[in-house]
């Protein structure tokens, strides 16, 4: 991918390191050395590396029974696009009251209504 959809990838991509780097920093590691280690276990080809804040090192989670449904995963990450769009749409009826109250109107191609019609 190149341009805007790259950027949107990394930025989706970046949303999930949140959670081992947050658990790595709630068990007192450090967060940088253990998603390092943690994006070489799965560069190396290790599907199911994660992260044991009890160890504190990278195990393979699947032979440790750590096994959480899909179902519950891809409804969680459908949520949460659902709402970074919602946000993303509020933010552009904002943005187009914004400049309505300044120019006198919607520019062409800004969805929703005009603020005077709310």
């Amino acid at each position: 991918m190149s341009g805007r959809e790259q950027l949107a990838i990394l930025a989706f991509a970046d949303a999930f390191e949140i959670i081992p780097r947050t658990l790595a920093e709630n068990a007192g590691l450090d967060p940088i050395d253990k998603l390092t280690e943690l994006k070489a276990e799965h560069d190396k080809g290790m599907k199911w590396a994660g992260l044991d804040v009890f160890k504190g090192k990278v195990v393979d989670s699947w032979k440790e029974g750590v096994i959480e449904p899909l179902k519950i995963k891809t409804q969680a990450t459908k949520s949460a696009a659902e709402v970074t769009e919602l946000i993303l749409r509020i933010d552009d009826v904002i943005a187009a009251s914004n400049l309505s109250k300044e120019g006198g109107g919607m520019p062409p191609g800004m969805g929703g209504m005009h603020p005077e019609m709310m």
